[in-house]
């Protein structure tokens, strides 16, 4: 039994080394592509899933729904990323909608504090009628608020960042492991043919 493992596994060694560098090369592209395709598409889904988020946000319906779709696709799958800082293609997650909903909601609890929410809305739209989106009305908002000496909404209500993995076993994962491992195998049969060729 084990004489005839030894011997398969030789006969697989020697087909292995008898293939031409090149086929392994033309494997390794191929393999390269699929795994930037799919890379690009988990990126492009993630893009449809955050929009879908936006969409319910400002519709105020299904919006916990829509932010834990995206949550468990980000989170399974590589090249999706939503978190803050630097090096993230995309900010975090702020629903704008939400955030208004929730001064408002504040707002109502005091006269007094209802003029400062309003106020503080009037002025940072005032900034800029046109383009001002709210990326960065919600800080100004929070920032007016505060500097009336009161507190702001905890970020954690209308912000929210995802981290995607380093590697997942999806198409794009499974790809990339295969595209190292024909990459590794591609290099030893390289330098053996050379040294076969050279010997001869």
């Amino acid at each position: 039994m084990l004489d005839c493992i030894i011997r398969t596994m030789k006969n697989i060694r020697n087909k292995i080394l008898n293939i031409k560098p090149y086929y392994y090369f033309i494997a390794l592209i191929i393999l390269i592509v699929i795994c930037v395709l799919s890379l690009r598409s988990n990126n492009q889904n993630m893009g449809i899933l955050r929009e879908k988020v936006f969409a319910s946000d400002q519709n105020g319906v299904k919006v916990p729904e829509s932010l834990n779709n995206l949550r468990s696709y980000v989170n399974s799958h590589m090249n999706t990323s939503l978190s803050s800082g630097g090096t993230s293609v995309y900010p975090p997650i702020q629903l704008e909608y939400t955030y208004q909903r929730l001064v408002s909601a504040q707002a109502n609890s005091g006269e007094s504090e209802a003029s400062i929410y309003n106020n503080a809305q009037v002025y940072c739209q005032s900034l800029n009628s046109t383009s001002f989106s709210g990326r960065t009305r919600v800080p100004c908002v929070q920032a007016y608020i505060t500097s009336h000496g009161k507190e702001p909404i905890p970020t954690g209500l209308f912000q929210f960042n995802f981290q995607s993995p380093g590697w997942s076993p999806d198409l794009a994962g499974w790809s990339m492991v295969a595209a190292i491992f024909v990459a590794c195998i591609f290099v030893i049969d390289l330098i053996y043919w050379i040294i076969r060729k050279k010997s001869k």
